[in-house]
C-alpha cells in the first residue's frame, strides 16, 4: 500500500531497458487493489450480519390478509404477549403491575404515540383487551396489532 520507486528518467511504461543514472523517484501512483479488496470483504460481511440483528421475542403470530402498516423514521415500540401470558416491550420483560408506569414513562421520551402489540395466537382475547386497555392507560392512542400475513381473507376468496 505504499508507495513505490521508479527510475528516474524514464517514462513508466516503455519496456526498453535504460541505464541506470543511479537516482531514484518516488512513485506518485497508488496501488487501488488492496483497499478495493478490503472494502469487498467488509460488503461481504455486512451483507451476511444485517440479516442477524433482527431482534424479537418468538410468538407464533395470527394470520389474516390486512396489509403492512407504513413506518417511519423513530423505531417503532413494541409490546409482545408470548403464549405463556408473559408481557415484554421491546426485548424487556415487564411485569403486569409495572406495566402503565412503565409506558407513561416511555410515552413522554417518544414523539409518536404508535405502538405495535404483538400477541401469540394462543393467548385469550380478555388478555389482549386488557394490554390494549394498559397501552391506551400509558399514552399511547394508536396501537397496531400485529399478524402474518397469507391468512383468510374472508371473502370466500382465501384460503
Amino acid at each position: 500500500m505504499g508507495a513505490g520507486v521508479r527510475q528516474a528518467g524514464g517514462s513508466g511504461g516503455s519496456r526498453r531497458r535504460r541505464r541506470r543514472s543511479g537516482r531514484a523517484q518516488p512513485m506518485s501512483e497508488i496501488n487501488i487493489t488492496p483497499f478495493v479488496d478490503v472494502m469487498l470483504v467488509l460488503l461481504i460481511i455486512f451483507m451476511v450480519a444485517a440479516p442477524l440483528l433482527t431482534v424479537g421475542v418468538p410468538v407464533e403470530l395470527p394470520k389474516t390478509a390486512a396489509t403492512a402498516l407504513p413506518s417511519d423514521n423513530e423505531e417503532p415500540l413494541t409490546v409482545t404477549i408470548s403464549g405463556d401470558g408473559t408481557v415484554t416491550i421491546q426485548t424487556t420483560e415487564v411485569a403486569r403491575e409495572e406495566l402503565v408506569g412503565r409506558l407513561r414513562a416511555i410515552a413522554e421520551e417518544r414523539s409518536d404515540d404508535r405502538v405495535y402489540l404483538r400477541a401469540d395466537g394462543a393467548v385469550p382475547y380478555d388478555t389482549v383487551a386488557q394490554i390494549m386497555g394498559a397501552l391506551n392507560a400509558g399514552g399511547f392512542s394508536s396501537i397496531g396489532l400485529v399478524t402474518d400475513i397469507g391468512g383468510p381473507a374472508l371473502d370466500g376468496t382465501g384460503n
